[in-house]
């Protein structure tokens, strides 16, 4: 199995909203090279599968596309108050995608 590695930097933003979720903005490239990998296997709604580590924090996420453009990576409150984080804070977080194998009949 092969894997592909991502690390995410920038400030942690919340939604806005009742309930606002919050999150790390995915690079541009990063993003590309996401929306391009057809050996990613997606969930509904082109949800990106991830184990992510930040800090001594490791969890199973996915990455959410965005109808702006980037991928969007949800910071769990679990996580947050375990690494005493909050909004503007500077993070950087590594995301390891699975790839399936690609079949030999996959591709034209």
């Amino acid at each position: 199995m092969n894997f592909l590695r991502l690390e995410v930097r920038g400030p942690i933003w919340k939604y806005p909203g009742p309930g606002g979720w919050y999150f790390l903005s995915l690079d541009g490239e990063e993003s590309k090279r996401l929306k391009g990998e057809r050996r990613i296997n997606r969930t509904g709604f082109g949800y990106v599968p991830v184990t992510v580590t930040l800090g001594s924090s490791v969890w199973e996420t996915t990455l959410f596309p965005s109808k702006e453009g980037p991928y969007l990576l949800a910071i769990k409150a679990s996580v947050r108050a375990k690494e005493r984080l909050g909004v503007g804070d500077e993070v950087s977080a590594k995301c390891v995608v699975r790839l399936s194998d690609p079949r030999p009949d996959a591709f034209p």
